[in-house]
């Protein structure tokens, strides 16, 4: 069963280190050991061979020759302790999920109530094309309604005034370059904004 497994990492080019003694109680196991962002290592997933509950069981199958033959059972727990799992990821990006994994992937923020249709508008489409979006409606300054978006770590914020209103656009805002020159991208059509997005999501680029 050991042998098994040794041949299963090689076949799919990983590499294994080996801890004799620990505890394995029905068989033999690969354990799946993740680095978090400040170096800390922490075991994700277990896959486990189990030897002895079939056999306690008295668990079988009926084979092609319609012969009872003794079930291999094998233990996967892909993401261990789910919360577990959750507390490890949300750690390691320090609460900002990429794009892809946001709960929240664009906030929707209109200056002032004039341009708020115009942002439903948006949000309707965002919605349509599969994002998941919030529209914020509330009668807070552009200032605060943006610092709320930063601190909630919104990926991606989608400011509207008049300008916006008039052109059919939305001025763009990435979480992931806030502090950078050119971070902030007026006129941006909102098609082409969506199309953006998409991509983003598909190929998980961050």
């Amino acid at each position: 069963a050991e042998e098994a497994l040794r041949k299963i990492i090689k076949k799919n080019g990983e590499t294994a280190v080996e801890a004799p003694g620990e505890a394995a109680f029905y068989g033999p196991k690969i354990d799946f050991m993740a680095r978090d962002a400040i170096g800390r290592e922490h075991q994700v997933a277990t896959i486990q061979l189990d030897m002895n509950q079939p056999e306690r069981f008295d668990l079988f199958c009926i084979n092609e020759k319609s012969e009872k033959e003794r079930i291999v059972m094998i233990h996967a727990a892909i993401m261990g302790s789910i919360e577990r799992f959750m507390s490890v990821l949300i750690e390691h990006v320090a609460g900002a999920f990429p794009l892809w994994l946001a709960p929240v992937q664009v906030k929707v923020l209109p200056i002032s109530d004039k341009q708020l249709d115009y942002a439903k508008g948006v949000f309707e489409k965002l919605k349509e094309a599969g994002i998941r979006a919030e529209l914020d409606e509330s009668n807070e300054s552009l200032g605060k309604k943006v610092r709320q978006a930063k601190t909630e770590k919104v990926p991606y914020l989608a400011v509207i005034g008049d300008k916006e209103k008039e052109s059919g656009t939305v001025t763009v805002e990435s979480r992931s370059d806030q502090t950078k020159v050119g971070s902030v991208k007026e006129g941006t059509k909102v098609e082409e904004f969506i199309n953006k997005l998409r991509e983003e999501i598909k190929t998980k680029k961050n």
